[in-house]
């Protein structure tokens, strides 16, 4: 068990947290969720010990193990890869090092020995001998190829070398999980992996992360920082979020009855409690969520941005016919002869195993990158407004954020550009903020406006999720979902593709995989294996 006692932090005259008393069990796994700047990462290192509270403790029960995802990618540059991974059990790669020690001793004595089987008997216990062919287990399963697993770690890309981390935090079976991110760059077979495993994981995990499919299949719990405080409410992220939603209409509608409220929650959980069948966790999440009451749901202080594109024509028949088109970037050929025509219906999701081919895809058939062959044409009803991978050269300049919406608006007037952004929470005095100093985040916000503004019949957008929080992500998913034009689109959340796409696109070495089905009907159809496997087949 972990927890806190009468936590509190602050910066001068900002409080983070104030008296936070919380327990996390064994058995459950938190998803941590807070609006940015709430501090997520913040209380992790606390729980960790890395940042120390302004008053207050964290308690852990004496003897647990706790393991934590690194984020230094360059700490482990020195050290060989399974290495790395066993060095998360720190006792057992100490027992490791010491006997290596010993045994490499010239003048070995008596009580070198007695001391040796002490440490075997340690190392045993500790399940030492199984501790390569365990970290080789972990490497695999996320995604390291073997021949990796005995190169140093500063021989790896950024990608392995996070997989690496990963695996360390997982190894040994720690009593307590803190995991910041675990999703990021992982392809979509590690995080079905890492879900697996950390569905059959029996101790405790606490997690941040802003895939909202993963948050709903490994979560048993939501851990909610708001007011400065720490929430646990049962469930996943979407039970949260719906009842969330539930929460804030029940206290706006002051008239209605008690007893109306009550069977309002009633039906909710039942409906959700059905329709979670898919969940891991849905059998044993059922009978917790029915022994909720109204009191225990409360609203939320998060805000959303409201996104929406509206065309101002419908496109028509003719949308976009691409025909043995190929492109290269920096030398290197991204994708071949690909072919495919866009039907109005469309909302096509481009996958592929090199996210670099799809940003080259979109940047051609967007006139901002040359092909090399074939050619591509768009319906002569077509307007298009484009959300590219990286926006830097978008915002280079120093006007603030009315002026720089202002330059794509054919409405000039301060009000209505200023309603744009107040959509985007842009309010009062951000909106005169310079746009050279926006974060990730703003920067893609400001972006969505830009595009709404546009009255654009088809989007085009590449990841366009990179850098939101939870709550930004979920608007922009209702956006898109609701948009009654042609969306081709790259994205790595899970939840993003399967409620938005109708096709999906997979470019590959050797050509493309083209399915009118939903992602998870095309993630598990056998037919789709078969042709990636004759496509990535070196």
């Amino acid at each position: 068990m972990i927890g806190t006692e009468n936590l509190s932090l602050r910066y001068g005259k900002r409080v983070l947290f104030e008296e936070v008393n919380v327990k996390f069990a064994p058995g459950n796994c938190y998803g941590l969720i807070g609006a940015n700047g709430a501090g997520k990462s913040t209380f992790l290192k606390i729980l960790s010990g890395e940042i120390d509270p302004t008053t207050g403790k964290v308690v852990i029960t004496p003897g647990e193990r706790m393991a934590v995802l690194k984020q230094n990618q360059y700490e482990f540059d020195e050290n060989q890869v399974l290495e790395t991974v066993i060095m998360g059990h720190k006792k057992l790669y100490s027992l490791m090092k010491e006997k290596d020690a010993l045994y490499a001793k010239e003048d070995f004595s008596e009580a070198d020995g007695v001391k040796a089987s002490e440490l075997e008997e340690q190392f045993a216990e500790l399940n030492g001998w199984n501790a390569e062919s365990e970290a080789a287990e972990l490497l695999s399963g996320l995604g390291v190829k073997e021949h990796l697993h005995y190169l140093c770690m500063k021989e790896l890309d950024a990608n392995d070398k996070v997989r690496v981390l990963l695996a360390q935090a997982l190894f040994g079976n720690p009593d307590i999980l803190l995991l910041d991110e675990p999703t990021n760059n992982l392809s979509i077979e590690s995080v079905r992996w890492l879900e697996n495993f950390l569905y059959e994981f029996k101790n405790t995990v606490i997690v941040v992360s802003h895939d909202r499919h993963f948050l709903d299949q490994v979560c048993t719990h939501i851990a909610d920082i708001d007011f400065g405080k720490l929430q646990l409410y049962t469930g996943n992220y979407s039970f949260w979020y719906e009842s969330s939603q539930l929460a804030v209409k029940q206290r706006a509608d002051q008239n209605k009855k008690i007893e109306d409220k009550r069977k309002e929650l009633q039906d909710f959980i039942a409906r959700f409690s059905a329709n979670a069948s898919k969940s891991k966790q849905a059998t044993s999440r059922q009978k917790l969520l029915e022994k909720l009451t109204v009191e225990d749901i409360k609203p939320s202080s998060r805000k959303y941005p409201a996104i929406f594109f509206k065309p101002e024509r419908e496109p028509g028949d003719q949308i976009l016919k691409v025909e043995n088109l190929s492109a290269h970037r920096d030398g290197t050929m991204m994708f071949q002869n690909v072919s495919f025509s866009v039907g109005r219906e469309d909302k096509i999701a481009f996958i592929s195993k090199e996210p670099l081919a799809i940003s080259t895809f979109f940047d051609v058939i967007n006139g901002e990158h040359q092909a090399q062959g074939g050619s591509y044409k768009w319906g002569v009803t077509i307007t298009n407004t484009y959300f590219p991978r990286e926006n830097s050269r978008y915002f280079a300049s120093d006007l603030n954020l009315i002026d720089w919406l202002r330059q794509y608006s054919e409405e000039k007037d301060e009000s209505f550009i200023r309603t744009f952004l107040g959509r985007m929470l842009f309010t009062g005095e951000e909106s005169l903020k310079s746009c050279k100093v926006l974060s990730g985040g703003e920067k893609v916000r400001c972006m969505l406006s830009k595009m709404m503004m546009s009255g654009a019949n088809s989007l085009v957008m590449d990841d366009p999720t990179n850098h939101l929080d939870l709550e930004s992500i979920t608007s922009l998913n209702n956006g898109m979902k609701d948009f009654k034009g042609v969306v081709l689109f790259y994205s790595h959340d899970y939840e993003l593709i399967q409620t938005v796409a109708n096709r999906i696109i997979e470019i590959t070495p050797k050509g493309i995989i083209d399915k009118m089905m939903t992602y998870e009907e095309y993630l598990e159809n056998e037919r789709v294996k078969e042709q990636q496997e004759e496509l990535y087949a070196v």
